[in-house]
């Protein structure tokens, strides 16, 4: 159910000293147009009074026939018409009316029919006024009430010096601490937030000052303002939310008003919070770009300074802001006394990811063979948006396939969607199936017989997504957060292990090792480049810039500051790197040729083939590796 939004000064509950009330504005849209149609109708009703010919109305012809047959008692010449009066009734009626035509001889015949005549002074203030004056009352109507509806204050195009903010009550704001999971570092720094909020006088009367911004940093989809939202529940307050991008507009000095707005409104609500999403949008470094400043954007950067700055802290209002791109960041928003703590909201480990699919799973009936740790385990990196969406995304599946409960094998498929993309139906032919088979066998070989990797959990030759023809997913038994040399050497011949493979059983090599060779290719260059892996460069960074921390985008130039000889002592290097790495793999598959045909030929039967599967294919211990409890890295995969 949505949240209602509450105009800003408005209380759901009671009315409080210095606080409005909402007044329904008058004169909706429909209302207006009414109006104006009744006034038109008015004034058509009038001309027809005032101005439409009284008796019945003959032609000069007739009105000449009857003076001469001494039929007309009296007339009223006028400048356009001419009125009068029959001496006895015709059809019914005494009073006539006739067009008036340039005839110099009427005056004469009037006077020897002895028609008694007058002239008329025609007063023509009511024409002049219907022609004149009432459409520029009209057109002056019409400009008040557009201009009114422009200026109001329902988002109308003069408003918009006013802030977007959607305002929520304390009320509203529904979300607790026990809606969020696996951020538990996160959410015990904020509880002391929460803490002085309710009870701000325990901090000040010791002196203390609680700080005024909170900035949350992370990955997208970890639960940064659903965290803001949870302090707001918690703590029973009034909630700003805006996002950064509503303050910037194209006229310059909109930005600063609306920040001086929703500060002003935050005063009045205090104690509250105000929540911004993606700070990044209007807190980026000022003088950073090469090709001049954004006037607009530094503005309104500077009045939020100003602004964090000239607050009081004792009226406990709460900054809180939201970004996943902390490096872009001005340093004067960084600095004490504005957002001086930073809580890093990260992706969940095992234990965290498996309370968030508690939560998600609260909702859905599950099957008795679902453990939620498995799933846990096979959902490394996933950050808490990722999870609701495999929830969702397994129970789709089940109710596609008119199911009572959802079961493993959902979860699993919507693990295997996510991971490696939507299965597609398209037919392949025998020979390249035969290639993708010896390809992913290759993978999955290589991944077995180097001691300390990760086991092979799944190999398929069934397309998925963009153009992948095939994967091989490994599923990790531990958590990890340092690579070593070793490792990053085994983990290259793993990937050219496919390729190699193709050399080997066809004799030639195709163009699915393409996002393989790109994989591979970068890390060996980052070991050369940015971890100083090479004994020949040593241990020097030349990479010369930084990358994101929670974006895999590159921040800087594409190439580091080093000469040509450097440059092509890199390229040498990173070719050396590769070529191990493809001798390693072959010396591998080499020595094991008849396990390559052997799995090979399995998976064309099959399709796909479980971790245990192959395991037992080459006499090995198998065992259920999907409770290992940590990460699933992206699979290998012929694309």
């Amino acid at each position: 159910m949505a949240t209602p939004r509450i105009p800003p000064g408005m209380n759901p509950r009671d009315k409080r000293p210095g606080e409005r009330r909402a007044v329904p504005r008058p004169g909706r849209p429909g209302g207006a147009i009414w109006y104006v149609l009744g006034f038109l109708m008015i004034m058509a009703l009038a001309q027809a009074y005032f101005l439409a010919p009284a008796g019945r109305q003959v032609s000069y012809s007739e009105f000449k026939t009857a003076v001469r047959g001494g039929q007309v008692a009296e007339v009223v010449v006028g400048e356009q018409a001419i009125r009068g009066t029959f001496k006895a009734d015709v059809d019914g009626s005494r009073n006539f009316t006739a067009a008036r035509i340039e005839d110099p001889k009427l005056i004469e015949e009037l006077d020897a029919a002895g028609v008694k005549y007058t002239g008329e002074l025609m007063n023509r203030w009511l024409p002049e006024v219907i022609s004149w004056v009432i459409p520029l009352v009209l057109l002056f109507a019409l400009w008040s009430f557009f201009f009114r509806r422009m200026g109001g204050a329902e988002g109308g195009v003069m408003s918009f010096a006013r802030s977007k903010h959607k305002v929520f009550a304390e009320d509203d704001v529904k979300v607790s601490f026990a809606d969020v999971a696996g951020v538990d570092e996160a959410e015990q720094e904020l509880k002391e937030i929460v803490e002085f909020l309710k009870t701000p006088k325990k901090y000040t009367a010791l002196g203390g000052r609680i700080p005024k911004g909170v900035l949350l940093v992370g990955p997208p989809g970890t639960g940064k303002t659903l965290l803001a939202r949870a302090v707001a529940g918690e703590a029973k307050v009034p909630f700003f939310s805006m996002s950064g991008s509503e303050f910037v507009e194209m006229f310059v000095g909109v930005g600063a008003a609306r920040v001086r707005d929703l500060f002003n409104q935050a005063e009045q609500k205090a104690p509250c919070i105000i929540f911004i999403d993606e700070l990044d949008a209007l807190g980026r470094a000022r003088g950073g770009n090469p090709m001049g400043t954004h006037e607009e954007r530094e503005q309104t950067l500077n009045q939020l300074l100003s602004e964090m700055d000239g607050f009081d802290s004792r009226k406990a209002i709460i900054i809180m802001a939201a970004t996943n791109r902390p490096e872009v960041l001005d340093p004067a928003l960084l600095r004490p006394g504005r957002f001086d703590r930073q809580v890093l909201v990260d992706k969940p480990d095992i234990k965290g990811r498996e309370q968030v699919l508690a939560i998600h799973t609260k909702q859905v009936k599950l099957g008795p063979d679902v453990d939620l740790r498995v799933i846990a385990a096979r959902t490394a990196g996933f950050a808490g948006a990722d999870l609701a969406n495999l929830v969702n995304e397994a129970a789709l599946l089940a109710a596609r396939k008119d199911k009572t409960a959802v079961e493993r094998s959902d979860f699993e498929d919507a693990i295997d969607r996510l991971i490696a993309g939507l299965e597609k139906k398209r037919v392949m032919s025998n020979k390249e199936r035969e290639i993708v088979a010896y390809h992913e066998a290759g993978h999955a070989l290589v991944a077995t017989m180097i001691p300390g990797m990760d086991p092979v959990h799944k190999i398929s030759i069934v397309q998925r997504g963009f153009g992948a023809l095939g994967y091989t997913m490994q599923l990790p038994l531990e958590d990890r957060y340092l690579m070593q040399r070793r490792d990053l050497l085994n983990q290259l011949a793993v990937l050219l292990g496919g390729r190699t493979a193709e050399e080997i059983a066809l004799g030639e090599i195709s163009t699915g090792a393409q996002n393989d060779l790109l994989r591979a290719t970068d890390i060996a260059r980052a070991m050369v480049t940015e971890w100083g892996m090479s004994d020949l460069l040593g241990a020097v960074n030349y990479d010369g810039h930084k990358r994101n921390k929670f974006l895999d985008i590159s921040m800087g130039p594409e190439r580091g500051a080093y000469a040509e000889d450097t440059a092509r002592l890199i390229d040498s290097e990173v070719k050396r790197i590769m070529t191990d790495a493809h001798g390693q793999a072959r010396d591998i598959l080499a020595g094991h040729r008849e396990d390559l045909e052997t799995v090979t030929r399995r998976l064309l039967e099959l399709e796909v083939m479980e971790g245990d599967e192959l395991r037992r294919l080459l006499n090995l211990p198998t065992g259920d590796v999907r409770e290992s409890p940590e990460n699933t890295p992206l699979p290998s995969g012929v694309q």
